[in-house]
């Protein structure tokens, strides 16, 4: 691996009571931090919980989080050759690792 992007993500299903990891991916200029997620979990880490669905669903705002404290979009949002910090939306319910509850109340699959 010639340049790489170091993302440290925030991996748990407790804002209190997960931990910090870090994962070396590859970097090609133009890459999206989506393209970096999905690289991880395709190579190292199938367990990273990470949601998107722009390329099945051409749907948006699934794939928000938090990078370096700014909260962005990982399909737009471009990896860089340096240690890039990702966290879940700091405002929504977590789920697990990246992915937050995002949809309004109204919007949400009674059970």
């Amino acid at each position: 691996m010639s340049a790489v992007a170091t993302l440290k993500i925030w991996r748990g299903a407790a804002r209190d009571a997960g931990q910090w990891q870090r994962f070396e991916v590859p970097f090609e200029e133009g890459q999206s931090v989506l393209d970096g997620l999905r690289w991880l979990r395709v190579h190292k880490d199938p367990t990273l919980a990470v949601r998107f669905s722009c390329i099945n669903a051409n749907a948006c705002k699934e794939c928000m989080m938090q990078l370096d404290g700014e909260t962005i979009y990982a399909c737009t949002a471009r990896l860089e050759p340096r240690e890039m910090t990702l966290t879940p939306l700091p405002n929504k319910t977590l789920i697990r690792d990246l992915v937050t509850d995002i949809a309004p109340p109204s919007e949400r699959f009674k059970s």
